[in-house]
């Protein structure tokens, strides 16, 4: 048996459920986004957190107690790109704490290693340009 208590903590410190800051208007029942928007999810929604990519993952095996691995990772940002979701800038903030993100070396193991066929490095390189420029856009609004 394998005791995923760390890997299931750190996917529950993502947050991974809608987040808004603006209530629903009276009768409305869904939060509604375009095809498009829908389509930017494809690849994320259908990982099922069997966490093959984050044990293939050699920075998830030096450091399990503070990188957060792939699969959480690619979690993380699947509600950051939902379009429904207010929260960005927050778990931006917070997946960009500490290594939770940083020690991806890009190794591409995640991937090779999916049994879904999903691309856990391709949201990951996201998710670093993504911090990087949340990181200048404050840089430049301090700069101001």
């Amino acid at each position: 048996v394998v005791d995923m208590t760390n890997f299931y903590t750190q996917y529950k410190s993502i947050e991974p459920y809608l987040q808004r800051k603006t209530p629903k208007e009276p009768g409305q029942n869904e939060y509604f986004q375009s095809v498009e928007d829908r389509k930017k999810l494809d690849g994320l929604y259908e990982c099922v957190l069997c966490a093959c990519c984050s044990t293939s993952c050699p920075s998830y095996w030096w450091h399990p107690d503070k990188y957060l691995g792939p699969a959480v990772l690619m979690q993380a940002y699947r509600w950051i790109v939902d379009s429904r979701d207010e929260y960005t800038d927050e778990r931006l903030d917070f997946i960009s704490e500490d290594m939770k993100l940083d020690d991806c070396q890009n190794i591409g193991m995640c991937t090779v290693t999916c049994p879904k066929g999903l691309n856990p490095q391709q949201s990951l390189q996201t998710l670093i340009a993504m911090v990087k420029d949340l990181r200048l856009r404050r840089a430049t609004e301090e700069a101001l």
